[in-house]
């Protein structure tokens, strides 16, 4: 045997075992900055599309780079991804990107999972024809009041809220509803923080939004005239399921010349009693509450 050459072994192995710990080490961080760079690419894509569905018009490549804060370049590779999949347009003249008709699809779809709008769709077009008002349906998703569906009213007067939106629990006819019967813990949850006001009528004492919550369960009702903004008010009634448990709302929208902070009788009538007949198709009792 050659002088040292267990020696010379053992380095060779010492020298060798570091080494494929450096490889599969090297691998690691290449797996994690793969992994990171993956879910920033989505991140981006997802910020893009939001801000291309927030825009009340198509926009240039360089105001969304601005934006979003990144290069055109990269804003570029991304805008043709997903135009490939038909989730953006681009117009050939202009050259300005949109949400394309496939994102609509998509959001269509999801809506339709809520079994609220289909209980209701049949009763938006009878109470809209009955009162002449914007008919809204509404739920309770990820903690946030959100409006399902819209039908446009038959007066010249358009309001600025869409499906998708969100309301305030304390400013809105529908956010009251769901305070009355929505989750227990609700009402808690929106106590904790900060009541905004948007008008002068706007309920910022808490004590006062108990007491307007109370009263909403008990007539199994709601207005909110000028509570979020002046001159504007709704008339919201509860829809039930077979479970005997709150899945949404549905009210009309209108100036508080047609729609008062007392709602007529024919017009209370003709919202509970939508709510009555959405109820009865989610399977709901008459008898249960």
């Amino acid at each position: 045997m050659h002088p040292g050459g267990g020696n010379f072994k053992s380095i060779f192995e010492t020298v060798f075992r570091s080494v494929e710990q450096l490889w599969r080490f090297t691998l690691t961080v290449a797996e994690v900055i793969s992994e990171d760079s993956g879910l920033a690419s989505v991140d981006l894509v997802l910020n893009l599309i939001e801000l291309l569905a927030g825009s009340a018009r198509s926009r240039a490549m360089s105001d969304i780079a601005r934006d979003m804060g990144i290069s055109k370049a990269r804003i570029h590779r991304h805008l043709r991804a997903l135009m490939q999949h038909g989730y953006v347009l681009q117009d050939p003249e202009t050259e300005r990107y949109e949400i394309g008709i496939k994102l609509l699809a998509l959001g269509e779809a999801v809506r339709d999972r809520f079994d609220v709008v289909s209980a209701t769709r049949s009763e938006m077009g009878r109470l809209r024809d009955e009162t002449g008002q914007t008919v809204t349906i509404s739920t309770l998703v990820e903690g946030k009041v959100v409006v399902l569906e819209l039908l446009p009213g038959k007066t010249l007067v358009e309001f600025g809220v869409r499906p998708g939106s969100t309301l305030d629990f304390h400013a809105s006819a529908h956010g009251l509803v769901a305070l009355a019967f929505g989750p227990p813990q609700l009402l808690d949850t929106v106590l904790s923080k900060p009541l905004k006001a948007w008008t002068s009528a706007t309920i910022t004492d808490p004590p006062k939004l108990k007491a307007e919550v109370e009263k909403v369960r008990q007539q199994r009702w709601a207005t909110a005239a000028d509570r979020l903004l002046l001159g504007v008010n709704a008339l919201a009634a509860p829809i039930f399921d077979y479970r005997n448990e709150w899945r949404g709302s549905i009210a009309i929208v209108g100036s508080t010349q047609f729609i008062e902070a007392q709602p007529a009788a024919r017009q209370l009538a003709h919202v509970v009693g939508a709510a009555f007949e959405a109820s009865l198709r989610l399977g709901w009792k008459a008898s249960s509450r």
